[in-house]
């Protein structure tokens, strides 16, 4: 694919085929999103790539828990509930995803349904987790470096055919994340992608985010034109 077919046709993807992703595609994948910018060259990231049995039994664990009502341990800062304009964006996503989905507003059980899904990382083949050296967890720098590498995995993903979402809910509950997923104690656990071969017949794939216009985003400043 060409960069600009990449950027305008990556979506977010929340239902895959059920066939493995060889390793060495992740790693080429990985090899690629690497080559991202690293604040003074300090490159905090690591990556935990899971599946099989014990992606599994993540999956198992982190639904467990959370539907016994237990608090999340999530290590990287979630800051305050979205409002206004950002609640918005929020909600609107949301509204597309049901719509595509087929999910009215009081059906309870199909909305438990999704969240489910994603307490089980979307039933992806792959997840991958994204950590950073803990002794590097006071710089600003650092989850703008993970963002960025984070960023170029997914696109580089897409170049390669692999469908991708960036997701929190599939990693809650960290004690279960670390035990066994083998994270050591100096990573902070920040996000995980879940990964693999996009499922064409599933409704919510087709969804594309609508985004701020140029002009909303951007001030433009000593230009005559």
């Amino acid at each position: 694919m060409q960069y600009d077919e990449v950027v305008q046709g990556r979506r977010s993807i929340r239902g895959y085929q059920q066939k493995p992703v060889p390793r060495a595609l992740i790693e080429e994948v990985l090899g690629l999103a690497m080559r991202s910018p690293s604040s003074m060259n300090t490159q905090p990231w690591n990556f935990t790539v899971l599946t099989g049995a014990a992606l599994d039994k993540i999956r198992a664990g982190n639904t467990e828990r959370n539907l016994a009502g237990v608090p999340h341990s999530r290590e990287f800062r979630i800051g305050q509930p979205f409002e206004g304009q950002h609640r918005e964006r929020q909600v609107g996503v949301a509204k597309q995803l049901f719509a595509a989905m087929g999910i009215a507003r009081e059906d309870k059980e199909a909305r438990q349904d999704w969240v489910l899904r994603g307490f089980r990382q979307f039933d992806a083949p792959v997840c991958v987790i994204i950590t950073y050296d803990k002794v590097l967890a006071d710089s600003d720098d650092t989850s703008f470096d993970c963002g960025a590498v984070t960023t170029a995995l997914v696109n580089a993903a897409w170049s390669r055919g692999l469908g991708a979402v960036i997701n929190s809910q599939g990693i809650m509950q960290s004690p279960v994340v670390r035990e066994h997923a083998g994270i050591a104690d100096d990573q902070v656990i920040m996000k995980a992608v879940a990964l693999g071969w996009p499922d064409d017949s599933f409704p919510a794939n087709a969804v594309v985010s609508t985004r701020k216009t140029v002009g909303e985003a951007a001030t433009f400043i000593g230009f005559d034109d």
